[in-house]
């Protein structure tokens, strides 16, 4: 109570904003305080806040590399606040050559990625997790979904936050087409950090990287309008005269139709996604300001299937599929997200954050498809007058799909969290608690009927085939804390960075209490060539989610143990001059023991878990990454990466056809892909830099599959590997550098026009297989054909960013 009073009589509080002479805020200005070690630096906008002596003359110095230095003197009464605004003007000096790098936190083993060239990139998604997927460790087969793999893991052992607040993705989607929108929206975004393993106690329970997102706290007022052939969106952003108010929001619309058109199934595709978002910060006082967060999203998916038509095979054995439908599918993904933080700064080496957020998603999955289908055997023969021609029927049949599946979750969380700051020391801290209540109703089934016979086959009876029938009300908690320190010291030969925490949780659904101990370093050696060594270790335990307790049959398991991996990293770093432009080489090892496995498979982007913690396993690998200027003036990247992930369901076996017993032991995941590249690149014609080309291209070999009615999870086949090339080709008609004459163009501060060819090449990439079933007499012809569906073809997009 007394505290407060007795300190404001002693101090005073300085602040304002620290600008060049353009009016443009300078990041990082140092503010110091003469005669004693109280200082700090402005943040992203400029601003800077200081508790100084009153009573006394006190001598305020404003600093920054290439700017003349600014003293500013104040006597100040007690609790009084200042406003004092510097401005800095550019100092120039001849000097001799010097090298310039850039200071990162080498405790941490996040990457900071650039995100200034998303207006140019050949993007399907709309998101920025089409960057993620050119980095090494992270893979992706599918263009029509923003989810990724990384180092063996699958979609769902991701974290995701924005603004430090975990966000989440529907959980009914079955294909790339159905997902709509990721959370993240790419206007709004101020940095991006990611982690592709390794990452510290500070971090939440999933197994395989997170994507840290913050959003901008805007400085000035300004917007932007985007609209191309897949949807458009427009953002708002500012501040109020005082610099107490910030706010920036952005709505996006998305249609994937003209995308789906190329597709083998033709008919009505009518996909509408939307969503609104906002971010607001209101600073009571300096050391007291408030946030939120909040999303609106509409994902809507209708589809009239008409008809089908595949080819597939080999050279000697090619087959064509067609399929005539009568049906349609209306589904549904609805979201609500909300979230109110408090950051409260009560000494200038202390910061606490208070955070509670809510969740809700209400999903409905609708769909009655008939087809009818048939296959022929076409004919193979060179110099043929009917060569690729259908010369013999194999088999005929009807299918029939159902499924009324509803789902709704809630989410409620409530979060602290405090960073102290010592002298070559910060110490994190954290506590969670999260309250889930899911209500889940599934009914589907699928009937099919070929040449006759309904199958699987009765004399008796008409049986349907994949039946789920189940409805589930789940309310489970997890609590979950952490607490971090991370030091820097020099030493005798370089300098160290040293960053030890450990993550407590406890779930009280399988009443299961779990602690995950983490540990990583940075060490720079101080040699001629800038090298850094990083090495991490630690435990990565992910507690169930409601997917992986349920099994194929819809049965829930709630007695479901954390699944676990343990982790050791090892890499470098290598900054060096080519071409007198800067590069960057990275490289790192990796080894990941995974136990209590959940097996799974996987069809297009849904995943099937078995509901048990029956296997073990591990991925193991080595990454790559060149980044730096290959053309002046423009960042480009290429990422290569090898990796092995195989499991072991314990004690499964097989009878042979000789009635022996075989174990099976290890085999492959089914995110298994042994290698990976992943290249952005960016350049511009020689001596006009406002025509613009940027390139991406992404390679994943061969991923195993398996079928959907095999039990054995050891019987995998491998689908061919993923090609995508898309090229984009830019004009910008204005920006700082360059400004038509004419009025019209004044208001705004850049226009850029941009022409994309996806699927450069035309690949016919392959994301899962459609298993058709036929009752035939013929020898050699199986009962099973495994037809490929096939992505999106190549297609021409043209797109108009229009920012103010």
């Amino acid at each position: 109570i007394f505290a407060s009073p007795v300190f404001s009589q002693n101090t005073a509080t300085l602040k304002g904003k620290v600008t060049d002479s353009n009016g443009n805020a300078v990041y990082m200005a140092n503010v110091l305080l003469e005669g004693s070690k109280a200082g700090t630096s402005s943040d992203k906008e400029g601003n800077y806040s200081l508790t100084i002596p009153s009573g006394q003359e006190c001598r305020i110095s404003f600093s920054f590399i290439g700017f003349q230095p600014v003293v500013f003197e104040i006597n100040a009464n007690p609790g009084q606040v200042v406003e004092y605004h510097a401005v800095l003007q550019v100092s120039f000096k001849t000097i001799d050559e010097v090298q310039v790098t850039n200071e990162v936190d080498k405790s941490s083993n996040l990457t900071r990625i650039n995100t200034r060239s998303l207006d140019m990139l050949p993007n399907t998604s709309g998101g920025i997790e089409s960057l993620l997927k050119t980095l090494p460790g992270v893979s992706s087969n599918n263009e029509l979904s923003s989810q990724y793999s990384v180092r063996g893991g699958n979609f769902d052992e991701n974290l995701v936050f924005v603004n430090g607040i975990e966000v989440y993705r529907p959980f009914l989607i079955r294909s790339g087409q159905q997902e709509g929108l990721s959370f993240i929206n790419p206007d709004m975004v101020g940095s991006v950090q990611f982690s592709a393993g390794g990452f510290d106690a500070g971090y939440g329970d999933k197994m395989s990287s997170v994507l840290d997102v913050t959003y901008k706290e805007p400085s000035t007022y300004a917007g932007s309008v985007s609209a191309s052939l897949l949807g458009g969106s427009a953002h708002l952003e500012g501040r109020d005269k005082k610099h107490r108010f910030t706010h920036i929001s952005g709505i996006r619309y998305k249609t994937s139709q003209y995308l789906l058109g190329t597709l083998d199934t033709k008919g009505e595709y009518k996909p509408r996604f939307t969503d609104f978002q906002t971010y607001m910060t209101y600073r009571v006082s300096p050391k007291f300001e408030l946030g939120f967060l909040g999303n609106i999203s509409r994902n809507e998916y209708y589809f009239i299937p008409v008809n089908r038509e595949t080819s597939f095979g080999t050279v000697s054995s090619a087959y064509k599929l067609k399929i005539y439908f009568d049906g349609q599918e209306i589904d549904s993904y609805t979201g609500y997200f909300g979230a109110l933080t408090a950051s409260v700064h009560p000494l200038p080496t202390l910061q606490l954050k208070f955070t509670s957020s809510y969740y809700h998603t209400g999903e409905q999955e609708f769909f009655d498809i008939q087809g009818q289908y048939l296959i022929n055997e076409l004919d193979t023969r060179l110099g043929s007058q009917t060569f690729g021609d259908s010369i013999k029927n194999i088999g005929v049949g009807t299918f029939l799909d159902h499924a009324r599946n509803r789902l709704t979750m809630e989410i409620w969380t409530a979060e602290h969290s405090g960073n102290l700051s010592l002298e070559r020391m910060q110490v994190r801290w954290g506590i969670k608690l999260k309250q889930e209540s899911i209500s889940d109703h599934l009914n589907e089934w699928q009937m099919v009927d070929s040449a006759g016979y309904s199958l699987p086959y009765s004399d008796t009876a008409i049986n349907l085939g994949n039946v789920v029938k189940a409805h589930h009300i789940l309310n489970p908690v997890d609590v979950a804390a952490y607490l971090l320190a991370t030091r820097q010291a020099d030493l005798a030969k370089g300098k160290l960075n040293v960053s030890g925490g450990i993550r407590v949780n406890y779930f009280d659904l399988n009443r299961q209490f779990f602690i995950n101990p983490r540990f990583s370093a940075a060490f720079d050696p101080g040699w001629k060539k800038n090298i850094q060594f990083r090495f991490a270790a630690g435990l990565y335990f992910q507690p169930p989610f409601y997917k992986e307790m349920r099994n194929p049959e819809g049965i829930i398991n709630t007695n479901l143990r954390a699944q676990e991996s343990y982790q050791l990293l090892a890499g470098s770093d290598y900054t060096f001059k080519l071409w007198d432009r800067p590069f960057k080489l990275t490289a790192e090892a990796y080894y990941k023991y995974l136990d209590k496995l959940v097996p799974y498979k996987i069809d297009n982007v849904r995943i099937v878990y078995l509901g048990q913690n029956l296997a073990r396993g591990y991925a193991t690998g080595i990454d790559f990454k060149i980044n730096g200027e290959f053309v002046e003036g423009t960042e480009s990247w290429a990422s290569l990466s090898f990796m092995k992930t195989m499991e072991d369901i314990r004690g499964d076996y097989y009878i042979d056809s000789n009635g022996n017993k075989v174990s099976i032991g290890y085999y492959p995941r089914p995110t298994d892909q042994r290698v990976n590249f992943g290249m952005f690149f960016q350049d511009y014609l020689p001596g006009n830099p406002t025509y613009r080309v940027n390139v991406y291209f992404l390679f994943g070999s061969r991923l195993p599959f398996s079928p959907p009615f095999s039990t054995r999870y050891d019987e995998t086949y491998r689908m061919p590997a993923y090609k995508r090339v898309d090229i984009g080709f830019s004009k910008v008609i204005k920006d700082e550098h360059t400004s038509p004459g004419g009025a019209f163009w004044k208001p705004f501060k850049t226009i850029l026009v941009t022409g994309e060819i996806f699927n450069l090449f035309g690949v016919n990439n392959t994301i899962s297989y459609l298993w058709v079933r036929t009752v035939s007499n013929l020898q050699n012809m199986p009962g099973y054909f495994a037809v490929p569906n096939y992505l999106t073809s190549r297609r021409l997009n043209l797109r108009l960013t229009l920012k103010f």
